[in-house]
């Protein structure tokens, strides 16, 4: 058996490099994990049915004892939603803020999801939502309220929608189960 004291040292300038690696990783990673945007969100880049989404919330937090409004970087993602290989864009009121007023965009049915695809624009309250394939579609899968599903707010609940191109529309289905 051999015990610390008999092991042979490892020379010093070999400690000193896997010292230096182990702190570049440490660094590294951490920056990866850390690193916040640089700036936030900017409404004004936004499509015009999607910004003035935005310029509703923003004069209803200032209406509110002047809050001031922030879009949070997350607020906006561009996701392919009906299957056409393009990016559509989601505003998700999740990510607006008003300093005056901690839930003036948000309640226990969730928030507001806006939907852009043609130019249409499309809201959903939601408690989440992703995208999903399923066969040849293209669905939104989104966590709503209990009392859509004839419960109450912690009821499990959900919906599934598919975008329909040609009448510009989401298609939905209450399943009837039996």
């Amino acid at each position: 058996m051999i015990n610390a004291i008999d092991a042979p040292l490892q020379p010093i300038s070999q400690l000193v490099s896997q010292f230096k690696c182990l702190v570049s990783s440490i660094v590294l990673g951490s920056g990866l994990v850390w690193t916040s945007p640089a700036f936030a969100a900017d409404g004004s880049q936004l499509p015009t049915g999607l910004r003035a989404k935005v310029d509703l919330a923003a004069q209803a937090c200032a209406e509110f004892n002047n809050g001031q409004f922030d879009l949070d970087w997350g607020a906006v993602e561009r996701v392919d939603l009906d299957g056409d290989l393009q990016r559509d864009w989601v505003l998700n009121e999740s990510g607006f803020a008003c300093s005056s007023a901690a839930s003036l965009y948000c309640g226990t049915g969730g928030c507001m999801s806006h939907f852009l695809i043609e130019e249409e624009v499309h809201s959903l309250l939601n408690q989440g939502w992703t995208v999903v394939d399923f066969g040849r579609q293209r669905i939104v899968l989104a966590d709503v309220h209990g009392t859509n599903c004839d419960g109450i707010n912690p009821t499990p609940c959900t919906t599934a929608s598919v975008w329909d191109a040609e009448a510009k529309t989401w298609r939905s289905s209450a399943g009837d189960w039996e």
